[in-house]
């Protein structure tokens, strides 16, 4: 266990600081997204330092795996560049052992990443866009200027209001047209005043309107109709983009009850988000392979490479998947499966050349 221990610490201390580092660059960008947005007051400064912790614990289901990988990288690399690691094969520690304590340590990165993957990132989506909808609200009513025609959601529906109170969120006199799409009939609602819809990506987009007269007019047979209401509440047709926050959002079971190809694939995301971790881990570990006071920028750039080709066919791959060009099965299974048995010839033994009697 001393050598487990030591091998552990050796890759936590560059683990702990670059993933602090990597964190540190994430929320200073995310932070100067959300400020500049906040100054054009579009939320306050509390829901904008809100969205940058949220956005931050959705990311590190890629910083951790990434962390680990460049502090095995560095930790072993450091061991074989100083001539500790060819000590610990002298000494009987084979191969296997540091691969087990690698593999070790990397299914506890793992078992905090799946736990964030599986049940933070949809709860942290969830609370997000619950945030940016109240703020889109408010944001909606100061900027929506009376006496302008606006056209509400992806709707065909036209508004305008005489007034506006911020503090009930209410616009009043409110005057509202639909026109349907055989051009015979149309919609008109007046009403004293209007409570309009906020982009929740839980619940559809409604719109209430207050003491007024709702017409339908027929242009045709003249066959008109009028009502006289207390409350009248209108649906509107959601957008892409709220499919997309339902799906990133939904929980994990959900997900996996459903037959979409775009749900599928942020399903085996998600639960194949510990896998990504280990092997990332121990492919590290051959690649941090070097003769001791060995220049280790040729390797350094090979693992930098081997990085960036894992996560760039992972990526392409669940692209496929919800483009519906990649079979679910084996999906990303398959790619981290290709990956394995690459890592299976990596982590073969070098050869030992013979040199030749004269």
């Amino acid at each position: 266990m001393i050598i487990e221990r030591y091998l552990s610490r050796e890759i936590l201390h560059p683990f702990g600081l670059g993933l602090g580092l990597l964190v540190l660059v994430f929320v200073g960008y995310s932070l100067a997204q959300q400020l500049t947005l906040a100054a054009a007051g579009q939320f306050d400064l509390l829901t904008a330092g809100r969205l940058v912790l949220l956005r931050t614990l959705v990311v590190l289901e890629v910083l951790l795996p990434s962390a680990l990988f460049f502090s095995v990288l560095a930790g072993l690399g450091r061991l074989y560049r100083d001539g500790e690691m060819s000590a610990l094969y002298a000494a009987g520690v084979s191969r296997g052992r540091i691969l087990a304590a690698v593999f070790g340590l990397g299914l506890v990165i793992s078992a905090v990443t799946g736990l964030i993957s599986v049940e933070g990132r949809p709860w942290a989506y969830r609370e997000s866009y619950r945030l940016q909808a109240q703020a889109a609200a408010e944001f909606d009513l100061k900027k929506m200027a009376t006496g302008e025609f606006v056209t509400m959601g992806e709707s065909d529906y036209t508004f305008i209001a005489d007034d506006l109170d911020l503090e009930r969120g209410l616009h009043k006199a409110v005057f509202l047209q639909k026109p349907h799409e055989d051009g015979a009939r149309a919609e008109l609602i007046y009403a004293a005043s209007a409570a309009l819809p906020t982009l929740n990506p839980s619940e559809p987009l409604t719109a209430t309107f207050y003491d007024g007269y709702h017409y339908l007019l027929d242009n045709r047979e003249q066959l008109d109709v009028t009502m006289n209401f207390g409350t009248l509440t209108i649906r509107l047709p959601g957008t892409e983009a709220q499919e997309r926050y339902r799906r990133k959002a939904e929980p994990t079971e959900a997900l996996r009850r459903s037959d979409r190809p775009k749900d599928i694939a942020e399903y085996q995301w998600r639960i194949t988000t510990p896998l990504a971790t280990v092997l990332l881990a121990l492919i590290a570990v051959p690649l941090a392979r070097s003769a001791p006071r060995e220049s280790r920028t040729r390797s350094f750039l090979v693992a930098i490479a081997a990085y960036v080709c894992l996560f760039a066919i992972t990526s392409a791959v669940r692209t496929g998947m919800e483009q519906g060009t990649v079979p679910d099965m084996p999906g990303l299974w398959g790619t981290y499966g290709v990956f394995a048995l690459i890592l299976l010839v990596m982590l073969r033994p070098p050869r030992l050349r013979r040199r030749r009697r004269p």
